[in-house]
């Protein structure tokens, strides 16, 4: 079964129901050809292993704490704080609470 993303122009729900937490669902909730927007659910404690993406991301913190690691410094995000990187920056997320975040990843396309 094909997951279902928004369409361009619906409202989409951020709010994390009351077992989102405890199943780790992180949604994709749209996805073009040129970015991919996800809800990222992060349990106290869990954490996304230090990785990189082509493009450029931001990451808004909903609601927790997460720590963001990247070029050598550990950065806190707190409700209506966000970060943004550049494209193949090594980075990694720790949940110091439970943590809702919306995170935006630009893709890149190769030239033509």
């Amino acid at each position: 079964m094909a997951l279902q993303h928004a369409a361009s122009g619906e409202r989409i729900a951020l709010r994390r129901g009351a077992d989102d937490i405890a199943n780790f669902t992180s949604v994709a909730l749209a996805k073009t050809e040129h970015m991919e927007l996800i809800r990222l659910m992060l349990p106290k404690g869990k954490d996304l292993p230090e990785h990189f993406v082509e493009g450029e991301i931001s990451l808004v913190c909903l609601e927790g704490e997460m720590l963001v690691k990247a070029y050598g410094k550990d950065v806190v995000l707190r409700p209506s704080e966000m970060i943004w990187l550049e494209g193949r920056v090594p980075h990694a997320v720790v949940a110091n609470e439970d943590s809702v975040g919306l995170l935006t990843i630009l893709l890149t396309h190769p030239g033509p």
